[in-house]
């Protein structure tokens, strides 16, 4: 049988390629092009962010199971959670994930920077990286030693409803302190989240930095092209080959790079030759560059749902369950962009430490105001009744994960290897109970008709961990796979350049060395910025 594939066709030459647009790509394409002077094309497997459910901030509910927009990943069975394979969403969009995500604004722990630094990231300390975060960042509460305006990333406080002001009391009963900035002087304690939302719109990356960029003559913006592989000549990758209506395509530049993201950008990487040089000749892949750790290093965030039915109808549920409060919603928002739909409904939680060793907070909390009775492939189904969710999740875990290919252009396989170490269930463990401790308190406890899940009769150590094993998930919050170092193991150097060919960076959440102990879409925001300062000082 003749191979019938057509020739690819020019997609021309450009100083710099890159391939993702999502929470690094959008500000990548929009800083490299910013001067005019260089030319970039910017890739995006996904199609554009035109549709409405990407200005409504509830419509990430819409978009969480939307395969037109989402790469719908599924994780290997985790031995430690009952053989259970772990949903995986992704963004495939203009914006990636920051497109589909919950809009929580929190940057990680000054001290995980230092870490960074201490590892051998040089340039990758607190102190280096604040002016990054500060110069993305247009905060609504004004400027200070933590925070900037004028920033193309939007950042914006909630309103704070009956239900999140109980809880953010009882969280004070319990004994944490109130905690006005997770961003700021401390991440102890308790109280609202920040979004990446104004004016009751979202704001992902590619609102804030692709929109005002997009029509520069300089920049090359194609959707729905997927990267099927780098090319690599003479110890240099030199461009890409891709697919966009069914057209193989080849566009080089002076620089490519891979912004796809923790799992598509190792993912790429392997299938152009750079990996585990013995795994790559198992797949018939002619190992161009022999790097054990592509793909290793896969970190995430765990988390479980605890579930509470809601003595009063002031939670999402109430909406899904009744047409005219859902109508009600719907009209505060078209005519003044405000109420439920405005907003995500997670609108407080913290972070506190899970024993008195740890440095830091390696446990975070947050509340959402629905509770689900059913998850599918399809999206999620609300309880018929009041609900709200209280979550812990912990942020600094002992698990170590990968991502690889079984087949040379097939989907990746996804192993976390979760709560497979004592302190991992130990920490979840802490987790659960101090939820449980804050729900007990006066100020929430008029609230909670019942436990729904795990229920009151859990109690003991080994019935907790039941529970996690039945039910604790990903907070898909993955990162490492591509991590930078000072060490001659690294994927990168710490200027995020490919260890062993010119030609090549890596700038997405894959770089991390260790994951953030807080959401990672701020943290990857700062990343680019500082990447693209770093690829425009190197291009000069």
């Amino acid at each position: 049988m003749t191979n019938t594939r057509p020739e690819p066709t020019d997609a021309g030459r450009y100083d710099f390629i890159v391939i993702g647009s999502g929470s690094a790509g959008s500000v990548l394409a929009a800083r490299l092009s910013e001067s005019g002077r260089h030319s970039v094309l910017l890739l995006e497997a996904g199609p554009d962010d035109s549709s409405l459910w990407f200005r409504l901030p509830m419509g990430f509910a819409k978009l969480y199971a939307n395969p037109r927009y989402n790469w719908m990943y599924d994780s290997a069975r985790e031995p430690a959670l009952n053989g259970r394979s772990l949903y995986q969403p992704r963004g495939k969009v203009l914006g990636g994930s920051s497109s589909i995500n919950g809009m929580m604004y929190v940057r990680g722990n000054a001290l995980d920077f230092d870490d960074w630094a201490a590892q051998g990231c040089t340039g990758w300390s607190y102190d280096e990286v604040l002016p990054y975060f500060r110069k993305a960042e247009d905060q609504a509460r004004g400027a200070d030693q933590w925070h900037g305006i004028g920033g193309p990333l939007k950042v914006s406080d909630q309103s704070r409803p009956e239900l999140a002001e109980a809880a953010c009391a009882a969280a004070r009963q319990a004994g944490l302190p109130d905690n006005p900035d997770f961003n700021g002087a401390t991440q102890d304690g308790f109280g609202y989240y920040q979004m990446n939302t104004h004016k009751g719109q979202r704001w992902s990356a590619a609102r804030g930095y692709l929109w005002p960029a997009r029509n520069r003559p300089n920049l090359r913006i194609l959707t729905e092209a997927i990267a099927r592989r780098l090319i690599i000549s003479e110890g240099r990758v030199t461009g890409v080959a891709f697919d966009r209506a069914g057209q193989p395509h080849l566009a080089h530049a002076g620089e490519v790079i891979v912004a796809a993201g923790a799992i598509a950008s190792p993912q790429l990487l392997l299938q152009s030759g750079i990996g585990p040089a013995e795994e790559l000749r198992t797949l018939g892949i002619a190992p161009v560059l022999d790097a054990p750790e592509v793909g290793r290093n896969l970190q995430d965030h765990t988390c479980v749902q605890l579930m509470f039915r809601c003595t009063r109808p002031i939670t999402v549920n109430d909406l899904a369950n009744n047409w005219l409060r859902g109508a009600w919603a719907g009209a505060q928002y078209v005519f003044g962009r405000r109420g439920y739909f405005s907003e995500t409904g997670i609108y407080v939680g913290g972070f506190a430490r899970s024993d008195a060793t740890q440095d830091r907070p390696d446990i975070q909390m947050a509340l959402a105001a629905w509770s689900v009775a059913e998850r599918s492939a399809s999206g999620a189904r609300a309880h018929p009744f009041s609900g709200f969710s209280f979550s812990p999740e912990h942020v600094n875990p002992d698990a170590r994960g990968t991502v690889r290919l079984t087949t040379p252009d097939g989907r990746p396989e996804i192993r976390f290897n979760f709560f497979q170490t004592d302190y991992d269930i130990r920490a979840m463990t802490f987790g659960i109970r101090l939820i449980r401790s804050i729900c007990e308190q006066p100020a929430l406890r008029p609230y909670i008709a019942s436990e729904l899940q795990p229920g009151a009769d859990v109690r003991s150590d080994d019935e907790i961990l039941q529970f996690i094993r039945d039910k604790a998930g990903s907070d898909i919050h993955a990162v490492g796979t591509c991590r930078m170092g000072g060490d001659a193991a690294s994927v990168l150097d710490p200027r995020l350049r490919l260890r062993g060919l010119a030609g090549l960076r890596v700038v997405d959440a894959s770089v991390m060395p260790r994951v953030v102990r807080g959401n990672t879409h701020a943290a990857v925001v700062m990343i680019a910025e500082k990447a693209a300062d770093m690829i425009l000082a190197d291009a000069s």
